[in-house]
């Protein structure tokens, strides 16, 4: 018959289900399966949290609810946080952020930009020619950073 193992958690743990339990002290998190400590960060590295929590979730140890209520962290964001583990690994948590690529509207690009407009080029002439979207031309007219004339011409097909 299997024997129960009884839950020992020293005071100052919090439980999180009834073999896994963590504590906050000198500014680190320990996480415990039972009494053997398995995983350590710092309190305010959340990259380690939202990994460690999803691994548990991910692996079948503790449930998404049970996470969000020990540490009063919203359920979609546990949510979000299994599906990042199971779909990129612990890695998925280190990773740099996806930013914006480069401007298209570069110097150069400016600069060959005005330069037809000055031919009396339309916006739409333009785009096409340097091969940017007619609306990032526009934007950058009415921002001031190009200037258009009156009287416009269309390029040569």
């Amino acid at each position: 018959m299997p024997q129960g193992q009884l839950p020992l958690f020293p005071l100052g743990f919090t439980e999180i289900t009834s073999v896994l339990a963590f504590k906050q002290a000198d500014g680190k998190v320990t996480y415990f399966n039972g009494l053997m400590p398995v995983f350590v960060h710092e309190a305010d590295d959340e990259s380690s949290f939202r990994m460690i929590t999803a691994q548990f979730c991910a692996n079948g140890f503790v449930k998404q609810a049970q996470i969000a209520r020990a540490f009063g962290v919203t359920p979609i964001s546990v949510k979000r946080s299994v599906k990042r583990f199971r779909e990129e690994g612990p890695a998925g948590f280190y990773r740099k952020r996806k930013t914006r690529g480069a401007a298209v509207l570069t110097p150069d690009v400016l600069e060959a930009a005005q330069q037809l407009f000055d031919q009396e080029y339309t916006i739409p002439a333009v785009a096409q020619q340097l091969g940017i979207k007619p609306n990032t031309l526009s934007k950058a007219v009415k921002a001031g950073h190009l200037r258009t004339r009156t009287k416009k011409k269309n390029l040569p097909s």
